[in-house]
């Protein structure tokens, strides 16, 4: 039976730790501010801003939030991100995806200061992860990557399989296992023999958005398995791209959903905001 990585545990202990370091940067009259934009009323959009709002003010970080109507035009956005990225108080700007179809959320990405990019989207974070640099590293990739280091899972040498290849999850992930010396395999709807590569990997990672995708046939004796996905299944209950219940008897570690990579994404995020903040004032 799979030990069961409890993100939710340390999802609060990383934000025991932010909590210090603000503190420390407060005395030193140094105050870490997140702007959030959102656009339009995406009611999933409004929870997850409440929820950064939530670990903001649990940290100590400020918090700032921009409600721009579903009628923005490109312009008024570019304007907005423009002014916080003058705005000497502000650390990091955060713009809540998804936007409404009319923009493009590329170019609003592409317009944020790559320095106060607590997301990690920016293409000057994206190439720095590539090639090995410090940077802002996407905040689900770098929660799993904090909750393999604290269970001290081994990656140097390791199979890693990543199913699914967005921008946000799967391939800086993947850009991250091989950083630290795994050899990383990326699977995605046009990849064949899906099983035949996923019973191969020691640290397995599902990142599609299918639920209870994966299935015990195609997970390894012992392998490590994280479950990226959130998804909800006709009873309106959130299950993972992982059939938990059968993967867990197989696998040595598991994350579940809830309560595993979820609670990670906002406490990585508050790091970020803190990390930036030391970076600017500086």
């Amino acid at each position: 039976m799979a030990i069961i990585i409890n993100g939710k545990e340390l999802a609060a202990k990383v934000r025991a730790d932010v909590k210090e370091e603000v503190e420390e940067l407060k005395k030193r009259n140094i105050h870490p501010r997140l702007a959030v934009i959102m656009v339009g009323n995406d009611s999933s959009s409004a929870v997850y801003v409440r929820n950064k709002s939530k670990a903001c003010n649990e940290t100590g970080i400020e918090f700032e939030e921009f409600l721009l109507e579903e009628s923005t035009t490109k312009e008024q956005l570019l304007n907005l991100i423009e002014k916080l990225n003058l705005r000497k108080d502000i650390h990091g700007i955060l713009l809540q995806s998804p936007i409404p179809k009319h923009l493009d959320i590329k170019e609003a990405f592409d317009a944020i200061n790559y320095r106060k990019d607590v997301d990690g989207f920016h293409p000057i974070n994206v190439g720095k992860l590539a090639i090995g640099e410090d940077c802002f590293i996407s905040c689900t990739p770098a929660g799993v990557m904090k909750m393999l280091a604290e269970y001290q899972i081994q990656t140097e040498g390791k199979q890693a399989v990543v199913i699914g290849r967005s921008n946000i999850v799967g391939k800086p992930l993947a850009q991250c296992l091989l950083n630290k010396n795994a050899t990383v395999t990326i699977c995605h709807s046009k990849t064949k023999d899906l099983k035949e590569i996923t019973k191969r990997a020691d640290i397995l990672v599902a990142a599609l958005g299918k639920p209870k995708f994966v299935t015990e046939d195609m997970v390894k004796e012992g392998a490590v398995v994280i479950d990226v996905g959130i998804n909800r299944n006709e009873e309106g209950k959130l299950v993972g791209d992982v059939d938990f219940e059968e993967v867990i008897k197989k696998a040595s570690y598991i994350t579940p959903v809830p309560g595993g990579v979820g609670p990670m994404t906002i406490a990585m995020l508050m790091t970020n905001v803190v990390k930036a903040a030391k970076m600017l004032e500086n």
